[in-house]
């Protein structure tokens, strides 16, 4: 499914392990969720120690070439096996039927995904200048999103996931609002909660409106304050949101607990297992999904696959097992948009994935990752018995230097 990391010094381990002179290789979290410039450096000292068992990490890997070693701690090559085995078990569980094509629909999604923009962006701007939330423009977009989605989700998912530095906050929620709607449909829930789902997430981050740009973009890490300051958005949207007329219990659940962690390390309140609402838990999957693929000021967008298999890796106590592993088989284990590697060393884009064929999708390749350069464009079925090519992992497009925008369904 994926390259296989085949350092064998690098390994996993319950934070209760961790020793004074082992080397953190990585923290195995958010760049937003810890305090420190880099995630790979020295435990030297009983402060740090202290810090990062307070932190709320339940694993972290070490590098056990530049610290002490944990013998029988499994290797990150055993860890993303074992994931990558599980998405693929998921990958071959049948999907929804798309009732329209990609091409009958991706001309109304490309419409759709600029006024849902427009109207993001126009509702955090009111919101700043203190007006209220105009439901009457919010409740159709959702209606739109949710019928373009039902009909082919192919078409609207990749183009929410394109964002620029300075329009993320409104890019994003946008992005969770579609993610959510698709996530809703996978799990069968009716058309009438969906649409109150899509609602919380289209308006989920809108307590950002009350946090200082210098903050939201701010290119380095954050001071103590200054992540108080950002966390706070969560209070500030369940706010804004408890005074605007119409408004639901379950658009509530979604704006007030997308931060809420399973085991309770969330916040704002610290919930814990079923204290969050299915649309809260659904909430904190897809946003954590979306900030890792998203590229910020100040980090690199994960590609997709990866970002789900740490989704799946991260269940163990952050997120229901059950809802990650429904969450991946709405979107498919390589989405539609997503970079991958084929067999014939080709690289290309997924264009449309199959209802029972998830890792055989349609893909258009476009570049020679043997030598470098770009290929006359090409769009081939690989679930089709003629094709001998196959997918053999994922790609991120920044390290090719190619722009997603060019090559997503048109």
């Amino acid at each position: 499914m994926s390259k296989i990391d085949t350092a064998p010094h690098v390994k996993k381990i319950p934070i209760a392990q961790l020793r004074k002179g082992m080397f953190v290789h990585d923290l195995n979290c958010g760049w937003m969720d810890h305090p420190f410039l880099t995630n790979q450096f020295s435990v030297k000292d009983d402060e740090t120690l202290k810090t990062l068992r307070g932190m709320g990490l339940r694993e972290l890997y070490i590098d056990t070439k530049k610290g002490l070693d944990v013998t029988d701690a499994p290797t990150q090559q055993e860890v993303k096996k074992e994931i990558s085995q599980a998405m693929e078990a998921i990958a071959n569980e049948p999907r929804l039927p798309k009732p329209t094509t990609l091409q009958q629909e991706i001309g109304r999604a490309r419409v759709l995904h600029k006024e849902a923009n427009q109207i993001a962006h126009d509702m955090l701007l009111d919101v700043r200048l203190g007006k209220q939330i105009e439901m009457e423009k919010v409740e159709p977009l959702v209606e739109n999103m949710i019928d373009s989605i039902f009909r082919n989700a192919d078409a609207l998912l990749p183009l929410a996931r394109l964002k620029d530095h300075d329009n993320y906050t409104f890019q994003h929620s946008v992005s969770v609002c579609a993610l959510m709607i698709s996530f809703s449909r996978g799990l069968k829930l009716d058309r009438a909660t969906i649409k109150e789902i899509a609602i919380g997430a289209l308006l989920h981050d809108v307590g950002k409106a009350k946090v200082p740009d210098e903050i939201l973009n701010k290119p380095a890490k954050l001071t103590e304050a200054e992540l108080a300051k950002m966390q706070s958005h969560v209070v500030q949207s369940i706010i804004i949101l408890q005074h605007t007329p119409s408004i639901s219990q379950i658009a509530l659940d979604v704006a007030g607990q997308h931060h809420e962690r399973f085991d309770g390390t969330g916040y704002p309140n610290k919930l814990k297992g079923d204290q969050i609402s299915l649309y809260g838990q659904m909430g904190s999957i897809v946003d954590v999904y979306d900030a890792l693929t998203s590229e910020r000021v100040y980090k690199k967008g994960m590609p997709p696959t990866e970002a789900l298999g740490k989704l799946l890796e991260w269940s163990k106590f952050h997120f229901d097992p059950e809802l990650v592993r429904q969450y991946i088989k709405s979107i498919g284990i390589y989405p539609t948009g997503s970079l991958v590697r084929l067999e014939s060393e080709r690289l290309g884009v997924v264009m449309e994935q199959h209802e029972e064929r998830a890792m055989q999708p349609i893909v258009k390749v476009f570049y020679s990752a043997k030598s470098r350069h770009y290929l006359p464009p090409e769009t081939i079925d690989l679930s089709k018995p003629s094709c001998q090519d196959r997918i053999t992992g994922h790609e991120a497009f920044d390290a090719w230097g190619i722009d997603p925008a060019k090559w997503l369904p048109s």
